[in-house]
């Protein structure tokens, strides 16, 4: 079977299927996957665990000078996500007004376009979140 730089991509779980760990030990959730559960430190009682996508903005900030490869997207938002299932992630925000995005607002994960390489070359795909009314 050959191999491709896209296929390599999918084989990440948490580019593409929000996939983190949940620790056995103190039911915490994390994403992404560590190999040390960052609030007991235990090794070893790991456990992958797969989020729904849905959750509340803890809090957000809007990009205007962006970092390399992203200057076609700004201005744009980036929040922090509490998700349903107890793990924190950064992700941006999509599909929306700046009035529309506030502290609490439920969102949902959408699968999107991140960057291009250039013109004709790889696209890089994976989640942003959009506001659910």
């Amino acid at each position: 079977m050959k191999s491709s730089i896209s296929l390599t991509w999918r084989r990440i779980p948490e580019r593409y299927r929000l996939e983190g760990n949940e620790c056995l030990s103190c039911k915490s959730s994390f994403f992404p996957p560590r190999a040390v559960c960052p609030k007991c430190r235990r090794k070893g009682k790991l456990s992958p665990k797969r989020y729904s996508g849905k959750g509340k903005i803890y809090s957000y900030t809007r990009i205007h000078v962006p970092p390399d490869g992203f200057e076609t997207q700004a201005p744009y938002f980036l929040a922090l996500i509490d998700l349903a299932e107890g793990a924190r992630i950064l992700g941006q925000i999509v599909d929306c007004q700046e009035n529309d995005i506030s502290e609490g607002a439920n969102v949902e994960s959408v699968f999107r376009m991140i960057q291009k390489d250039d013109p004709e070359g790889l696209i890089h795909y994976g989640f942003k979140f959009r506001i659910v009314k």
